[in-house]
């Protein structure tokens, strides 16, 4: 009876174990479970983490990229802006200059009248109480033939062909070489030089009037065009110097008012 009872308690014994035993490993199979979740968890967080650290550097870069593409904007905007107004004021210099031309033209309209009707344009050498700073007309052999190279050259600028008139007067210049007509020649030459953009030749012609022939009537105006084509050629100091000299020399000439007026601008 002893010997049952001990086996019974046996059996009891071992009928406890197995429950114990499989509650073991239910505990060791829930830490691993737990311990895959834990490091899928965290492995997904990193991968979140390097998704938004990706996207908040393009973020970064886009915003740099931006602002540097305003900035060239703002660089390309103020650049129209240089170009622009750098345009206009060439226009508008232009337009004075070719203005002031056109009114010494008009002026001078009526001296060219007397030549067509077969006078003399005053010079130097013909205008009251002028010096005769250069030689007397010329001893042409045909002085017809002489007055109409010249009313030709004048016809050509007249009507819009510069190219043509600027040729015409250095050929009548080359021609004449002592001709009354030269101060007149090398005066209507620079304007042409000017209507035909060569600024340079345009300098020289104005220039050899103004130290040439002093006292011609049209020196006041060459001087007035040589600072015009000073302005175009970009140099400000000869402009002024020009126009110093102009008001200086001749300041009660038509010319000096239109200096004093550019001069007031700068």
């Amino acid at each position: 009876m002893k010997n049952r009872l001990s086996l019974l308690a046996c059996l009891t014994l071992l009928s406890w174990l197995p429950p114990a035993h499989a509650g073991l490993f239910d505990d060791d199979e829930a830490r691993r479970r737990i311990e895959q979740t834990r490091q899928d968890v965290e492995t997904r967080l990193q991968k979140v983490e390097a998704s938004n650290e990706l996207v908040l550097n393009n973020q970064t870069r886009q915003i740099a990229q931006i602002e540097a593409l305003r900035q060239d904007l703002a660089r390309l905007t103020g650049q129209i802006e240089v170009l622009s107004n750098d345009a206009d004021q060439t226009q508008k210099r232009q337009k004075d200059f070719y203005i002031d031309l056109d009114n010494r033209v008009r002026r001078l309209e009526g001296a060219l009248a007397q030549l067509q009707q077969g006078g003399a344009i005053p010079t130097s050498q013909s205008a009251p109480g002028a010096k005769a700073d250069g030689p007397a007309q010329s001893a042409s052999s045909d002085p017809a033939q002489e007055s109409r190279d010249y009313e030709a050259a004048i016809n050509a600028l007249r009507g819009g062909k510069h190219v043509d008139a600027a040729a015409g007067f250095k050929q009548f210049i080359k021609n004449y070489p002592k001709s009354g007509f030269l101060p007149g020649a090398n005066f209507w030459l620079g304007a042409s030089l000017v209507k035909a953009h060569d600024f340079e030749g345009a300098r020289d012609a104005y220039t050899k009037v103004a130290n040439t022939w002093p006292d011609d009537i049209l020196a006041p105006d060459a001087l007035l065009g040589l600072s015009g084509v000073q302005k175009e050629l970009g140099d400000a100091k000869a402009e002024r110097a020009a126009l110093d000299k102009l008001i200086a020399k001749y300041p009660n000439s038509e010319a000096a008012k239109v200096a004093k007026q550019r001069l007031k601008k700068k």
